[in-house]
């Protein structure tokens, strides 16, 4: 990197920050810029930085899962075949995602956009929809020769459309793919007839049966212009950024899918903070608690996630596997708090460990009249993310 061009990039990255819970994106070096606890790409003309999750294997395999963890975190649906098509790209993690949503646009729109009736006050020769009677009657009661009409037009320039327009504009300034590029060229001009928007995440766009087909494309279309549109500090971003916590990315990724797996059969809660560590006098809350997923199965679940390495070389390590006092201590609060049987610390897996994804090691904590708290040390393999439900699904059956 240049000079410039690294101080382009820290100043995109300082513009991200209050959307990131003022975690430090890029901190300067000496002829370079180093990531902090994120994942993503940073993008200035001409020139892209982009940050990859420590997950074994090559760049292509990495950004693939990378993809297949946003799409689930996000609730950004993609098929199987979309998935399988991701092993033939050698393009960066900013050209996959956009040549996905371009895919799937232009899909749709081949169909026709979705439309709506909307309603117009027009004075013509002859009638159309219903006459105005009062305006025809006092305004125009020196005029014989026109009408005062009011009817309804199907009209493409509706919230979900100029959402989409948006989209499409937004990243035909961003691309640097020449297929990117040209497909959303083409794109631009199904959408002749749609309105600009001033500020597209603010549009009511009303989804319904009508426009079924664009559902997930608006979701698309939205993760896209967030990174824009929604920052809080110095107006339109510097750039095109496209961040995640990793931490936080691994937490939604994980409680979606076990909300996949299980969903239908027990309820499982996200970041539900009804209990707390402590109460005042007065009876009122201190130090809130917030756990990552609750599970409702027999006796109850609690499941933490922990965006850190397990380590096994040293002795001590290898009996402790590097968990951490800090965050052994923070589930026993959520077990005393919520009354759960069981404790699951979710970690990410990596080659270096001695088993295979799934549970590690089964400890156990005291609990209330003797009697003892399971207490699974588990990991997943977020670098095969399609793997995940299944390992999910073996981890919280597991009876001991």
């Amino acid at each position: 990197l240049t000079k410039l061009e690294a101080q382009r990039f820290l100043a995109l990255a300082e513009h991200m920050r209050p959307q990131l819970d003022n975690v430090r994106v890029l901190t300067p070096e000496t002829d370079a810029v180093r990531a902090q606890q994120v994942v993503g790409v940073l993008a200035i003309p001409g020139k892209t930085v982009e940050v990859l999750p420590k997950v074994d294997g090559d760049d292509g395999h990495v950004r693939r899962a990378l993809v297949h963890m946003i799409a689930v975190a996000r609730d950004l649906k993609l098929a199987d075949t979309e998935l399988t098509a991701l092993a033939t790209q050698r393009d960066d993690l900013l050209e996959i995602v956009i040549g996905l949503f371009v895919q799937k646009l232009s899909a749709a729109v081949r169909r026709g956009l979705p439309r709506r009736y909307i309603g117009h006050e027009d004075d013509l020769s002859m009638l159309r929809g219903r006459l105005n009677v009062v305006r025809q009657f006092t305004q125009l009661a020196v005029r014989p020769d026109v009408l005062a009409c009011r009817y309804d037009e199907l009209s493409e320039d509706t919230p979900l459309n100029r959402v989409l327009k948006a989209a499409v504009k937004h990243l035909a300034g961003v691309t640097r793919s020449d297929a990117n590029a040209r497909r959303l060229v083409e794109l631009a001009a199904r959408f002749e007839f749609v309105g600009d928007s001033a500020y597209p995440l603010g549009e009511r766009v009303n989804r319904d049966r009508t426009n079924t087909a664009f559902h997930d494309l608006y979701q698309w279309a939205r993760f896209f212009l967030a990174g824009d549109w929604q920052a809080t500090t110095g107006g339109r971003a510097p750039g095109f950024p496209l961040l995640f916590r990793m931490n936080v990315l691994f937490e939604e990724f994980i409680g979606k899918s076990l909300q996949r797996v299980l969903g239908s059969d027990h309820h499982v809660g996200l970041k539900e903070k009804y209990r707390s560590a402590l109460r005042d006098t007065k009876c009122k809350k201190l130090f809130q608690l917030e756990p990552d997923v609750l599970i409702d199965m027999p006796g109850g679940i609690v499941l933490d996630t922990k965006w850190k390495r397990l380590e096994t070389n040293a002795k001590e390590e290898r009996r402790k596997l590097g968990v951490k006092p800090s965050d052994v201590y923070q589930l026993l609060a959520y077990v005393r708090a919520y009354g759960a049987k069981r404790v699951i610390l979710l970690y990410p897996w990596h080659k270096d460990l001695p088993a295979a994804p799934g549970i590690m090691a089964h400890w156990w904590a005291p609990g209330p009249q003797d009697k003892h708290i399971p207490f699974d040390i588990a990991t997943v393999d977020v670098g095969n993310p399609q793997t995940v439900p299944a390992t999910l699904e073996a981890i919280v059956n597991c009876l001991r």
